[in-house]
């Protein structure tokens, strides 16, 4: 099978884009070709997207889009895009339109869980437990129905972009400042104090295949951009500390919201445990992380599935009709 590999995006997430293509690329067991997209949305294809790669970085691309690229070449595309246009069903749909087979969630699925407002309705509505929220769109005033503290985050990135710990009221207003330069509408979900955090890793087509569960401990405030991606600021637990009853429980809960949502491949669930021991689903992560400190394969690997491996079967579910 011949595979292209489509890394890099706005900005944001563009980097960690770029370390998931490198992981990708090392242990991908298919010929792989790359395509970067610059942060300036045009794109860099052979030797160039290599050095992009290499470089960590790509501020400029060399081609408007649609790029010149031999779609009919390639059996299968992997859009490994973090975040907004990668993320959120665009690229998937131009793929549709291509009739191009793709790693991952369909463009339904993909718009659906990448909205954290719009995913956490759906789940809600089904009966499944999620952490108290309100959204709001801008310019719209803020009046939370809980008091600190309280998360702001864009309601459409990943990677913990633009989200701020809100201890105070009179923070809320340059929270929802930072928040808004990501997105149009955010969400405000209430804190929850002295939680651990518990992931989970799926695969398959509507009916998933579940990873074991994973704990992520780390010293900082909450679950940043630096901590998430800076080598040693986090610890993974593999597997989590937890008695059998609760991580099947979370495995039934992540394989029911990923049938109910429509996802195709791959996902991330992250939950929180409070220390009532109730559980809540915080968000579900279609494309997730392939750097080097990212959950996703860890969980996997701790699952007995090797890098690899793990590839091959995505690449492969890619296909099934």
């Amino acid at each position: 099978m011949r595979i292209l590999l489509i890394a890099g995006g706005p900005p944001g997430e563009h980097e960690v884009s770029l370390s998931s293509a490198r992981g990708v690329l090392a242990a991908m067991p298919h010929p792989t070709e790359l395509a970067v997209i610059a942060k300036d949305g045009r794109w860099l294809l052979g030797e160039a997207a290599h050095a992009a790669l290499a470089a960590g970085v790509a501020q400029k691309g060399q081609h408007p889009f649609p790029p010149p690229i031999p779609w009919p070449h390639y059996d299968v595309a992997f859009p490994l895009l973090h975040g907004p246009l990668g993320e959120d069903g665009v690229i998937q749909g131009f793929l549709q339109l291509l009739g191009l087979p793709y790693v991952g969630a369909g463009v339904a699925s993909s718009a659906l869980c990448m909205d954290k407002d719009l995913c956490k309705r759906v789940l809600a509505q089904a009966g499944l437990p999620v952490v108290p929220w309100v959204s709001l769109y801008r310019g719209e005033a803020a009046k939370p129905p809980f008091p600190p503290p309280y998360f702001i985050k864009p309601a459409n990135t990943g990677s913990s972009v633009g989200i701020s710990k809100v201890r105070a009221e009179q923070e809320t207003e340059a929270a929802l400042a930072q928040a808004f330069l990501w997105d149009q509408k955010a969400i405000v979900e209430q804190g929850l104090e002295g939680v651990r955090e518990l992931e989970i890793a799926l695969l398959g087509n509507l009916q998933a295949q579940a990873s074991v569960v994973g704990e992520i401990t780390y010293t900082s405030e909450f679950y940043d951009y630096e901590t998430k991606y800076t080598p040693g600021k986090a610890q993974l637990h593999l597997p989590a500390a937890i008695p059998s009853a609760l991580a099947e429980e979370i495995q039934h809960l992540a394989t029911t919201a990923y049938r109910l949502l429509g996802v195709r491949g791959m996902a991330r669930v992250d939950f929180f445990l409070d220390q009532e021991g109730r559980l809540f689903l915080n968000e579900f992560n279609t494309i997730p992380g392939f750097t080097p400190t990212s959950m996703y394969p860890k969980l996997w690997q701790a699952s007995g599935l090797a890098y690899p491996e793990l590839l091959d079967r995505l690449v492969r579910l890619a296909l099934e009709p």
